[in-house]
């Protein structure tokens, strides 16, 4: 059974999510918060596998609390707030839930953690496979893995996110991403520019040449670095 804990301050939310828990085979509510100060007790008091855990809650908040913790549980966020979605993500959330979430939503998150949990975190073993951006699209959000990632370009103000299917743009800046994308995946080759590694097919004196037959700059400033990653 996955122990599960709700951290939450609104009532209507533990009652819904303790409804979704206990109609879900495989899952057990263990405990139940109204801010995180709470939570952090009660995890010192009782193991916990699962946190559902709100981001906007007084004291402090759910990403600032999860950054507390040394060795977390797994976190799903739930939340009705869509602008931390990219940042739960770079702290390893399994999902990241909007309110309101349908029962079927909420079953597709806790499958993911289900088959984290069973693994026991072996996702973590496969950094290539592990990690990804949150886009968002007219239709909604959508994850985009670190590894279908081939280049990132700045575009004004916004980065455009290349992959083989289709390209992205994001909403963010570019020393941002640079912090957030894992560093032995990725390389700064340029200020607009960052590649990932596994899409460089040549490298030049001034420029790669990727899988795709991309062509991206690269400048002095990042020229030794750029060539110490790829011959690594």
């Amino acid at each position: 059974m996955i122990k599960c804990l709700i951290c939450d301050d609104e009532l209507i939310a533990h009652q819904i999510l303790e409804a979704y828990i206990l109609q879900t085979p495989g899952l057990v509510l263990v405990a139940k918060c109204r801010n995180a100060l709470e939570a952090f007790a009660k995890l010192e008091q009782q193991s916990v596998d699962l946190i559902f855990l709100d981001i906007e809650m007084p004291l402090v908040n759910g990403i600032n609390f999860l950054k507390t913790l040394s060795n977390p549980p797994k976190v799903i966020f739930t939340t009705a707030y869509a602008e931390h979605a990219l940042e739960s993500y770079e702290l390893n959330a399994v999902d990241y839930l909007l309110k309101p979430f349908s029962p079927e939503r909420f079953a597709k998150a806790v499958e993911k953690a289900k088959a984290l949990i069973g693994a026991g975190g072996s996702s973590a073993e496969k950094p290539e496979e592990a990690g990804a951006l949150v886009v968002k699209e007219k239709d909604g959000m959508i994850r985009v893995q670190y590894n279908q990632i081939l280049y990132i370009e700045a575009s004004k103000d916004y980065m455009k996110i290349v992959t083989n299917e289709k390209n992205y743009l994001v909403h963010i800046t570019m020393k941002k991403l640079e912090e957030s994308l894992p560093p032995e995946q990725f390389v700064r080759t340029h200020k607009s520019f960052m590649v990932a590694l596994k899409a460089i097919r040549l490298l030049k004196p001034d420029e790669l040449v990727l899988t795709n037959n991309a062509v991206v700059p690269v400048s002095i400033n990042y020229r030794d670095m750029v060539t110490e990653k790829f011959k690594s």
